[in-house]
């Protein structure tokens, strides 16, 4: 029920952008055109602009196992309010464990030449355990973000951040960020260090990510430089440390990721793209700050009864919380047929899909309250999408196999529907 509210959120935005263009009938078709473009290039990116401030569209509504519903509002200052300076913010309220969650935030540019700006931010939120994300990531935004409906492991985090971002040049992006955070896992969870155990950690963790788009074209434009052209292979590599007892830190641990995305063909017809992401982590880290291999199936009895929504890079025939891993690599490898033509708005598209995982832990024991087994096998599942079949809406069907293929058939097979929109 919440997946389709969603939707006709986002079709309400979209009836709103048309009916705004159309109001402006003085003005020139050209001119409508290109206004019309941009903002619904606005609301792909998950924002609503207005006139000083560019409505954040990913904190309206959305559902998890711990906090239930989850709604709330947010955005970020946009050029009409300043080039030079911004501000960022958002309020959510979790109505299964009654609790706000909110965050505040604001940079200011010092040199437009290379962009470089400087931002600080103060956040109390919940993270999930076991998730990277990379800090030169650009934003991702999704109408529909299947894994959060079944997510069950979480962390209350209360960070206080500061991070500096800066084009070396407009094809490499460097990110850097050092953080102060107190961590308290939401389920039943101790680390052994030191002969104890410990159940919140408080960290103190300094990031630097680079990204490199060595083949894309770009040019010059009044907010700096634009990509025109996106062109693989795209490199991003992100070095994490956390220091012993600096500022009331009581972890010590390094961790180096990377993620690479290579795509072969022509996108408007047959094309291949394949998806490499590593890393490492060593020293003492906690399940928290471990890796999954971004799971997405539900633990229920019957195929139907774990229905749900495909997401774009997870594991969908891996179950919650089923491997955690100090160490993994994942190949996805998916191959794009060209549309079908059956007319020229309806034009279904077949994709062809394979997964791979790997990975392991050296010192399991550390981890108390909470069971998972080891990917050194190898994980392996394949299956097809056909999407766009009605509104936006496909099917997906996924089947794993090999080292960690489970007894009962059924308990290998995912069968789901997919939710693509091109704006």
């Amino acid at each position: 029920m919440l997946r389709f509210f969603t939707l006709i959120v986002f079709f309400f935005f979209i009836a709103l952008a048309q009916s705004q263009s159309f109001t402006e009938t003085a003005k020139e078709p050209q001119q409508d055109s290109i206004k019309k473009s941009s903002l619904l290039m606005s609301l792909g990116n998950g924002y609503f602009p207005t006139k000083y401030f560019n409505v954040d569209l990913r904190y309206l509504i959305k559902f998890n196992q711990y906090e239930g519903i989850r709604t709330g509002l947010g955005g970020i200052t946009n050029d009409n309010f300043s080039k030079c300076y911004r501000i960022n913010s958002y309020t959510v309220y979790g109505f299964r464990d009654h609790r706000f969650k909110y965050s505040v935030g604001g940079g200011f540019r010092i040199s437009e030449k290379t962009n470089t700006w400087i931002n600080l931010s103060y956040t109390n939120d919940l993270q999930e355990s076991g998730s990277t994300t990379f800090l030169t990531d650009g934003r991702f935004f999704q109408f529909f973000e299947p894994r959060l409906l079944n997510i069950s492991l979480f962390h209350k985090h209360i960070t206080k951040a500061i991070t500096v971002e800066h084009e070396l040049s407009p094809k490499i992006f460097t990110k850097a960020e050092f953080a102060i955070s107190n961590i308290n896992p939401t389920y039943s969870y101790g680390y052994h260090i030191n002969n104890s155990v410990i159940n919140s950690f408080h960290l103190s963790t300094l990031k630097t990510a680079l990204q490199w788009s060595p083949f894309s074209k770009f040019k010059s434009s009044e907010k700096g430089e634009e990509e025109t052209k996106s062109a693989y292979p795209k490199f991003t590599v992100q070095y994490t440390k956390s220091f012993n007892k600096v500022f009331k830190s009581n972890l010590s641990f390094s961790k180096v990721d990377f993620k690479t995305i290579y795509k072969i063909g022509d996108e408007k017809a047959t094309f291949s793209e394949f998806t490499l992401v590593s890393g490492i982590a060593t020293g003492n880290t906690p399940i928290t700050h471990l890796y999954h291999a971004y799971p997405n199936n539900i633990t229920k009895e019957t195929i139907l009864q774990r229905f749900s929504v495909a997401g774009l890079t997870s594991f969908e025939t891996m179950y919650f919380n089923e491997f955690f891993s100090d160490r993994f690599a994942t190949l996805q490898l998916k191959h794009y047929l060209k549309p079908f033509t059956v007319s020229q708005r309806y034009k279904p598209q077949l994709v062809l899909i394979t997964r791979y995982a790997i990975g392991d832990m050296n010192h399991p024991e550390k981890h108390e309250n909470i069971t998972f087994g080891s990917l050194k096998k190898g994980y392996t599942e394949s299956g097809f999408e056909i999407n766009k079949l009605l509104f936006g809406f496909g099917l997906s069907f996924t089947y794993r196999y090999g080292a960690y293929h489970l007894p009962d058939f059924e308990d290998n097979i995912a069968f789901k529907f997919t939710f693509n929109v091109t704006l």
